[in-house]
């Protein structure tokens, strides 16, 4: 629908979001690294061995033997992705969004938030399909997280997107990140169609919304309150 290319919202509080950076970097990196590219076998390999598989968490299934126990899967999931789409669009909207959340927390609470949000992402898909033996892979539920949080923050800054990839639009945050939200609520409530894990995003929204409250500076607006106009 749209692609984030940029938005006019200066840091307040931090020098540089190297946080946000570090993610983007080892995301990219296990992907060329790791992931050969995408390459099939080894992209299947990963996301057997680090992605979430519901069952394999429940107990409905005995996981295969691993060096790791199946909860760190919560973790490790999100840094696997499915193709380059997959891992650009994820890590494009990080790039847009995420250095002004890193600098409405801190660096060190901003690390804990995205995990957080991506550990929330993944519960959801879970609970909300316990018997799947599909593995869950992908940013995309931490993504949603840094999405919320940003939209709660700044639902007023200016954001440049690309409109049907062709496009260039200069939009409020709330019409573009409302517009994304949407369309996640509006994806669950369909019929099934896909093998998108709509439920991580909606996990990940949920989690973020509540913690970007919870964690942010003292004194940190929210709603963009003091903003002229």
């Amino acid at each position: 629908m749209f692609v984030p290319l940029h938005d006019h919202n200066a840091l307040k509080h931090i020098s540089l979001h190297y946080v946000t950076l570090g993610l983007i970097a080892a995301n990219v990196v296990v992907f060329i690294v790791l992931q050969a590219g995408g390459a099939e076998r080894a992209t299947a390999a990963l996301a057997t061995t680090f992605g979430v598989i519901p069952r394999e968490v429940t107990g409905l299934a005995l996981p295969a033997p691993g060096l790791f126990p199946e909860s760190v899967t919560l973790g490790s999931y999100m840094f696997i992705h499915g193709g380059w789409s997959h891992l650009i669009g994820n890590m494009l909207f990080l790039w847009v969004f995420g250095d002004n959340v890193e600098d409405a927390l801190g660096h060190f609470r901003f690390l804990v938030f995205y995990f957080l949000c991506g550990i929330g992402a993944g519960l959801a898909h879970v609970a909300l399909d316990p018997a799947s033996g599909v593995p869950l892979v992908g940013a995309s539920g931490a993504v949603a997280g840094v999405i919320s949080a940003y939209l709660i923050l700044h639902p007023r800054v200016r954001v440049w997107v690309l409109v049907l990839g062709r496009i260039p639009l200069r939009l409020s945050a709330l019409w573009v990140l409302g517009a994304w939200i949407a369309m996640q609520i509006f994806a669950v409530l369909s019929p099934p169609g896909d093998n998108v894990a709509w439920w991580s995003h909606i996990g990940g929204l949920v989690v973020g919304a509540v913690l970007v409250v919870v964690l942010r500076r003292p004194g940190v607006p929210l709603f963009d309150r003091g903003l002229p106009r």
